[in-house]
């Protein structure tokens, strides 16, 4: 950790998607930027790295920072293409991977199936046993460490989790287990559960530190191979990732914090999504990031991302670390259309990916997708598809949405490919009211803020269909998560279960080890040495009534805990969320939690704007047939460059730029900001009329 004593001229971002891989230069210096989006390359992802900061015509000796958002977990979690991992722990609970909480797959009926992380063969017990309050029960038998060591060598085991029952109270068996294999296993690959998380839930912690074992040598491969690639092409800075909970650390770190990169780009794109709308003055904003294979939707409340303790990456597999809250469908641009069984119409979730990709794309795809709906409905130009070097074969897509959707439903082809936007919509509508509505939030009381090369095509639909009054879309909407990398801070999450009664707790034990969570995240920072400008050290208490399952979650008031703060701080709570008070119940304190965040100095996002407005109403580049609703309309198409402060659009109209298309359906219309924002009324002929009456 360095004190910032000059300003880093040059900051890269880079987002590696499932589709493209996004990038955006920031020249500090000069106030410029260049932007680049060039297709993921899946068979080594390093090259379509490179590939893109060729594109953008810089030296990598020249770049100050370099900062990257992976998928590479994810996918590899999602696909079950993680690494061969074995399981070492307490005699008796090998199954708690796989016995989970015994919920369902489907929410209907007792079909569905789960597929564990680490398959039972390779789950091995030893004889040991820790108590919940941390006593030593029956010593480790490290003996049978030993042995179960050697049998998951020759089953061909690449990494090892030690998981012991109540290691977050006592980590001394886990400790002593891992050194043993240490000593004994090839590589680097060995994972205690309390070196990721210190926090009961057997299940969860399992859950977690298997996540971590099983993508940690793809992540950490991935990433010393595109370090190693940069640094032989003159780059002599550290390479810095995005994490889950929208901080970054630095690639040396990678290894020991693999699971903090599982959806690391998409938190990236709702950190960017945060700035931009405060910079704009909008407090709450939900998020709707649509590339190429899904939609991702968060919300931000008075200009902070919402944080959640856990994420099920998929059913029965989940992650119990500080993350933005994401919740992720497949509909993308590049999701499959098609007619099932039923003769229901299904968009998604089986996407073209970039190779073949959309049938729009050129490149061999035969599945009509929404890219192809788009196009066929006049609302992408097919001179200027993204991810395509010529015209897209309009009679191609005709043809195959006809056959594919059209016949099977009895519709004619311009209505089933309306017919594939409208299901797209009403899933990405039904994913937002399941992270707002659903969680108490009103939608009317935000404004829709879409990115990802796809989001601004449905934006308008989408707000008109949940009720939100206002879209604002960014100034390079399909390169948002690679700006939120270059806007991160260095953060760094500590928790560790306490489960007493607050009023049992001395004020000195808690400080200690409040203090030790800090002292640990500095020493993290010193080891990363990133440049940061101040550090800030954050803490909060999960607390709950005995008896209780689920907690809340405090900041800590004060430099010291203090029993009687906090709790007055849980009955007021309780008292505004619940109008009761239970003062005949137990208050508990759960866990403590300290974030560390070395914070950054962050580009002016003025830079962006486009400057005074050549005109109020700038001229069309030109004009085309586009279909809303049940009809066609002659709808004017705009450059966005040609667009500055304050520049005013009346929808129907079109608005193309490199990185996406804008969509501004009848009725609405959109202005520019002084941040290079386009900010949609939703229903501003609505408003117009109502204002004239």
């Amino acid at each position: 950790m360095r004190q910032e004593d000059n300003v880093s001229q040059i900051s890269v971002g880079v987002d590696v998607g499932g589709t493209f891989t996004d990038f955006i230069l920031l020249d500090g210096e000069s106030g410029t930027w260049r932007t680049a989006k060039v297709p993921t390359t899946v068979g080594d992802l390093s090259d379509g790295f490179l590939q893109g900061l060729r594109e953008l015509d810089v030296a990598p000796s020249a770049i100050d920072w370099l900062v990257h958002g992976t998928t590479a977990g994810t996918n590899a979690v999602l696909e079950r293409k993680g690494a061969v991992c074995g399981l070492i722990t307490t005699a008796g609970f090998r199954d708690v991977l796989e016995l989970g909480r015994r919920t369902r797959p489907h929410n209907y009926g007792l079909s569905g199936s789960f597929e564990p992380l680490i398959p039972r063969n390779l789950r091995l017990e030893v004889p040991e046993r820790i108590d919940a309050h941390g006593r030593i029960v029956q010593p480790l038998d490290e003996a049978a460490v030993r042995a179960a060591v050697e049998r998951l060598r020759e089953m061909g085991a690449e990494s090892v989790v030690v998981h012991f029952l109540h290691a977050y109270a006592n980590p001394a068996h886990e400790q002593r287990c891992a050194e043993i294999v240490r000593e004994i296993w090839p590589n680097g690959h060995v994972v205690a559960g309390h070196e990721i998380i210190r926090e009961m839930r057997e299940f969860e912690r399992g859950s977690t530190a298997a996540i971590h074992a099983a993508i940690r040598p793809i992540v950490t491969s991935y990433i010393d191979r595109v370090a190693e690639r940069l640094k032989d092409s003159g780059y002599a800075r550290q390479l810095l990732v995005m994490q889950a909970n929208g901080g970054m650390m630095d690639a040396s770190v990678v290894g020991e914090n693999a699971a903090h990169t599982v959806m690391s780009g998409p938190a990236a794109g709702v950190l960017a999504a945060a700035e931009i709308a405060r910079a704009a003055g909008v407090g709450n904003v939900i998020t709707g990031d649509m590339g190429g294979t899904s939609y991702d939707v968060a919300v931000v409340v008075d200009g902070e991302p919402v944080i959640t303790a856990e994420k099920d990456l998929a059913y029965a597999v989940p992650l119990r670390i500080p993350m933005i809250d994401i919740h992720t469908i497949g509909a993308g641009g590049g999701s499959i259309a098609r007619v099932d069984s039923a003769g229901m119409l299904r968009v998604g979730p089986d996407s073209a990916g970039s190779y073949p990709g959309p049938i729009g794309y050129g490149r061999g795809g035969k599945e009509p997708t929404i890219t192809d709906a788009n196009l066929l409905l006049g609302r992408i130009n097919p001179d200027a598809v993204t991810g395509s070097g010529g015209h897209a074969p309009l009679q191609e897509i005709e043809a195959a949405i006809d056959a594919k959707i059209g016949r099977p439903l009895s519709m004619d082809t311009v209505k089933a490919a309306k017919a594939v936007i409208d299901v797209a919509v009403n899933e990405l509508a039904a994913a937002i009211r399941l992270i707002s509505i659903e969680k108490g939030h009103d939608p009317r009381d935000f404004a829709l803020m879409p990115y990802g090369g796809a989001g601004p095509l449905h934006a308008v639909e989408i707000a008109r269909e949940l009720g939100l009054p206002r879209v604002l879309v960014p100034r390079f909407p399909g390169l948002t998560s690679a700006l939120g990398c270059i806007l991160a801070d260095v953060r760094h999450d500590f928790v560790q279960t306490v489960n007493t009664p607050v009023r049992e707790l001395e004020s000195a034990d808690v400080d200690r080890w409040l203090a030790d969570q800090a002292k640990a995240g500095k020493t993290l920072l010193e080891r990363e040495g990133v440049t940061v400008e101040t550090v800030e050290v954050r803490h909060e208490f999960d607390l709950l009534y005995q008896g209780q399952s689920h907690v809340i979650r405090l900041p800590q008031r004060g430099a010291s805990f203090d029993p009687e703060t906090v709790l007055a701080d849980m009955t007021a709570h309780y008292q505004e969320r619940f109008g009761i008070t239970l003062p005949e119940m137990v208050p508990v304190l759960v866990n403590i939690r300290t974030t560390v965040i070395g914070v950054r100095k962050r580009p002016d996002l003025a830079l962006f704007g486009g400057g005074e407005a050549k005109a109020e109403v700038p001229d069309a580049s030109g004009q085309r047939p586009v279909y809303f609703g049940e009809r066609w309309y002659d709808t004017k198409v705009y450059r966005r460059e040609d667009m500055g402060d304050g520049s005013w659009i009346a929808g129907p109209a079109i608005v193309e730029q490199l990185d996406t298309t804008i969509v501004i359906d009848p009725g609405a219309a959109g202005r520019t900001d002084a941040f290079g924002n386009m900010i949609i009324d939703v229903n501003a002929n609505a408003a117009s009329a109502e204002a004239s009456a």
